[in-house]
């Protein structure tokens, strides 16, 4: 393919790189006179393993050259990629001067030449700045209309420095998000030669997965730290502690836990974090983050008690208060401390579990309930029909396979809250909402 890369720093010039080597023919643009001079004498305007000489077979080749003039490239080129700055502001907001004003220039080409054009933004920026952003200026400078007059995709880039022609060419994933699947063909056409699967998403969310990617890799690095800087005061090798903790990829490493929903519980992680908490102050160390989740979790049953509250109805029913679709277990459940919250409100609460009966329960469960909890046994339904006909707001609590037929029986006039995405996918009552999708 014929594409046009603009912006010559980091992400461009090894996104013009690799694709030059891929086959593809490859024009740089740049305002900077110095990064396009560098580039046509067959030099890397930036340090990266790899770079130049690819740079160098390429110009030599005669697959790459590089220009100030953004209509000069996109008249010869069919896909054009925008890789420039996106700048933090002093307030913390992007600077999106850049992207505008690149877009505003490719549609002025655009405008001029024949024959169909793509625009594949690879720079980095928070969800709604394609459409709000990216699309208007490619269309007021254009005078075309996305869809039809050309192409937009978001193609958020995952290259580390030190590793990045590594990175581009084995990818875990190639993300697209567009909004019809023309784009989505142009794009994969321009990385057939990568051994990885394409995600094709919508254009929010694959901006979105960038910044969720980011914000992980720091928490990931802070956890490590705060793990190690509590085991030194604890005289333990904080190294070796995370060496083995990364060795269960079924839990640790893995999609487990990473999906969004209600706050936990349960005898284990509350009680351990305390307890963490509780030494490192004892030993004066510093571990702000494993501070804040417990915080953070608490929020989540804030946020479930507003869902309630704001719809403006007292007869709440709630299935399934047990922290864990299928156990027994009431310690710690956030579930019981919405229910606490909202009988403190003065709202009419029924709940059901069929795993939680006091007729069945024995030994610590039933002495939680029977000293922490007594009158939330007084709310306890025999059935799940019996909550759901009594109830304006149904809350789904745990995912136990039950509570699906809630949605399926709900009535037009009810409001159904789901903590735990019962429902993935199917027809949805009218009333349904989920807590964070």
């Amino acid at each position: 393919m014929r594409v046009s890369v603009f912006g010559l720093g980091y992400v461009g010039v090894v996104s013009a790189a690799a694709l030059a080597e891929a086959g593809h023919t490859v024009v740089g643009v740049d305002t900077n006179l110095d990064k396009v001079e560098m580039v046509n004498a067959g030099r890397s305007p930036i340090i990266e393993p790899g770079v130049e000489d690819l740079v160098a077979r390429g110009v030599s080749a005669g697959r790459i050259r590089a220009t100030t003039s953004a209509e000069d490239a996109v008249r010869d080129t069919e896909v054009s990629i925008v890789c420039v700055g996106t700048p933090s502001a002093s307030n913390g907001s992007l600077d999106l001067t850049q992207i505008q004003k690149v877009c505003q220039e490719i549609g002025l080409a655009i405008g001029t030449k024949d024959g169909a054009h793509a625009v594949i933004v690879r720079s980095t920026m928070l969800p709604g700045s394609t459409q709000d952003i990216v699309v208007p200026a490619l269309e007021s400078s254009s005078g075309r209309r996305a869809g039809s007059g050309f192409q937009v995709c978001f193609n958020p880039e995952f290259l580390r420095e030190g590793t990045s022609l590594a990175d581009f060419k084995d990818p875990s994933f190639t993300l697209l998000g567009v909004a019809d699947e023309a784009a989505a063909d142009v794009a994969r056409d321009l990385y057939a030669g990568l051994d990885a699967p394409v995600v094709v998403v919508p254009i929010r969310v694959a901006e979105m997965v960038k910044y969720a990617s980011n914000a992980f890799h720091a928490a990931k690095i802070t956890f490590a730290n705060e793990i190690g800087i509590l085991s030194h005061e604890l005289g333990v090798d904080g190294r070796q502690v995370m060496e083995v903790l990364t060795l269960d990829t079924k839990l640790n490493i893995s999609p487990a836990y990473l999906r969004p929903g209600f706050a936990f519980g349960g005898s284990c992680l509350p009680k351990d974090l305390r307890a963490l908490g509780y030494h490192a102050r004892r030993v004066d160390a510093e571990v702000p983050m494993l501070d804040a989740i417990l915080r953070s979790n608490t929020s989540q049953v804030e946020r479930a008690l507003r869902m309630v509250t704001t719809t403006g109805r007292t007869r709440v029913g709630v299935l399934g208060f047990s922290f864990k679709a299928g156990t027994d277990d009431l310690r710690e459940s956030p579930l019981v401390e919405l229910i606490e919250r909202l009988i403190g409100k003065g709202y009419a609460v029924r709940v059901y579990d069929r795993n939680v009966s006091l007729a069945s329960l024995v030994g610590a469960n039933r002495a939680y309930i029977e000293r922490e909890i007594p009158h939330i046994a007084s709310l306890m339904a025999g059935t799940i029909d019996e909550v759901v006909d009594g109830s304006d707001v149904l809350v789904i609590g745990n995912a136990d396979p039950e509570f699906a037929r809630a949605l399926e029986t709900a009535r037009p006039d009810q409001t159904v809250i789901d903590l735990v995405r019962i429902a993935d996918g199917g027809v949805l009552p009218p009333g349904y909402r989920g807590i964070s999708w």
